[in-house]
């Protein structure tokens, strides 16, 4: 992550949204990047999965081969709040699938020239909001996590 999207409330707010989760749900760069240092229940999305699968890491998941309900039947029978930390292939897979809410962090005036947006749909005439409202989600309350770096966030939920 670019040093300027770098702020510790974001971090501690992002944290316990993980902490509260059932299980974190990421891409394989993700996963190989940030090793599980805190022994949660991770799936891997991957396309060299067969469909569901336990490695001594985590649990690899091709979402081809294996739909969402019977993956989660498996890997979180007790049910809960799954959190989908990215990255950008994971963040569209989901898009597509349906979130229930998504947390945008947003570090005003900081601009990442050739960088890689949350979603691929994101460009100069698309934000990661209207991706978001075409998805049919709606934002909540804007929330400064940072006044004085300019932090924000907003919880984009489904109405209903």
């Amino acid at each position: 992550m670019p040093d300027a999207l770098r702020n510790d409330a974001d971090w501690r707010y992002f944290q316990q949204q993980l902490d509260d989760s059932a299980a974190v749900i990421l891409g394989r760069l993700g996963h190989e990047a940030h090793p599980n240092a805190s022994g949660r229940l991770r799936v891997v999305v991957s396309t060299s999965s067969p469909g569901l699968e336990k490695r001594g890491d985590a649990w690899w998941w091709n979402p081809a081969e294996t739909p969402l309900t019977a993956m989660l039947r498996t890997i979180a029978p007790q049910g809960g709040r799954i959190a989908v930390p990215g990255g950008q292939g994971v963040f569209d897979l989901f898009l597509a699938l349906g979130y229930d809410a998504f947390h945008l962090s947003r570090a005003q005036g900081v601009r990442l020239p050739g960088g890689v947006p949350v979603f691929s749909a994101v460009s100069e005439s698309c934000t990661a909001e209207e991706c978001l409202a075409r998805a049919g989600l709606e934002a909540g309350p804007l929330r400064r996590l940072d006044k004085v770096a300019g932090v924000t966030l907003s919880v984009w939920r489904r109405p209903g």
